[in-house]
């Protein structure tokens, strides 16, 4: 509705403009999103067109949108929110989703296509897109045909905080092995927005099947969706502390450094990623080395790393 509002006439300036200013600075991109199956988020002139010529329309809006956009992103969402509602399967038939994962496969292969719902891991319950539902509707598309890469995309507008039923929610989706990515974190405004964000992140972090998370927090003069994390004149708010914090533990951007023990010892806790681990000896860098080395999921508890110094 943003690309397209008039029928044939696509305008790609902000879209460009934004892919430029994150090229430029190093910023990975998601392609968010090529459908949206809601139908209230449908050009008007899409509303009422009949079948043959809604598939028309959808497949110049995939190819135009995704071969553009081929190379620089790193997901699509190419059916948002499919299991909430059901524009097109409502009128291109009950396979429609897999119908267009697959084009959407096809058109461009080297970026994985994601499901992206929301309520499925902020609030319990069998809801639309409950674990089970979500689970169900990837085994309904496979059964429709589409076998290709998928991701599974987790919304996480989160009203307030259950850890242990996000963590149990997580857990039923690793079982389908597929990545899985946050793709929308924000956390409902309240005294204790910047307490929950906290607690929120760590788990979906701590849990080894998450392999991302992505904030849902744009700022606006007018205010944001639900979450800011900075003022109007870009200061900080608590939330913004929270994240610039997180990640500062993330990156270890202090360093990790420490003395060994008698026994030539020395044990540190790291979250999962790549490492640079240096030695030297109190005399100064005379005498030092380093290595690089990775900390993964499921690898145990845990892991030696063994340095030999010849003096």
């Amino acid at each position: 509705y943003a690309i397209e509002l008039e029928r044939g006439v696509e305008d790609y300036a902000v879209c460009d403009a934004m892919v430029r200013f994150a090229e430029e600075h190093g910023i990975r991109i998601r392609g968010h999103n090529v459908l949206w199956d809601d139908p209230r988020y449908q050009p008007e002139w899409v509303k009422t067109l009949p079948a043959a010529e809604l598939t028309a329309a959808a497949h110049r809006r995939m190819n135009s949108v995704m071969n553009r956009y081929s190379g620089k992103l790193f997901h699509w969402d190419v059916m948002n929110e499919n299991l909430h509602f059901g524009f097109f399967e409502s009128q291109l038939g009950a396979n429609a989703s897999a119908v267009f994962f697959e084009r959407a496969h096809k058109t461009d292969p080297k970026t994985v296509p994601y499901l992206n719902e929301y309520n499925t891991i902020e609030v319990s319950g069998i809801g639309k897109a409950s674990p089970p539902k979500y689970m169900q509707k990837i085994a309904l598309m496979r059964e429709q045909g589409y076998n290709g890469p998928l991701g599974i995309g987790l919304e996480a507008h989160f009203p307030g905080m259950n850890l242990p039923y996000i963590r149990a929610a997580i857990d039923q989706l690793a079982s389908a092995k597929l990545p899985i990515w946050i793709t929308e974190l924000d956390v409902k405004s309240g005294p204790n927005q910047a307490m929950y964000l906290e607690q929120i992140m760590k788990e979906l972090h701590s849990h080894w099947a998450v392999e991302g998370i992505m904030m849902w927090a744009a700022w606006n003069p007018t205010g944001c969706y639900a979450m800011c994390l900075t003022d109007n004149n870009f200061k900080n708010l608590p939330t913004g502390d929270v994240v610039d914090e997180f990640i500062s533990e993330l990156t270890h951007a202090a360093g990790s450094p420490g003395t060994t023990n008698g026994n030539g010892l020395f044990g540190t806790s790291l979250f999962h990623g790549e490492y640079e681990a240096t030695v030297s000896l109190p005399n100064g860098d005379k005498h030092s080395c380093s290595q690089n080395f990775s900390v993964v999921p499921n690898e145990g508890a845990e892991k030696t790393i063994i340095f030999k110094i010849d003096v």
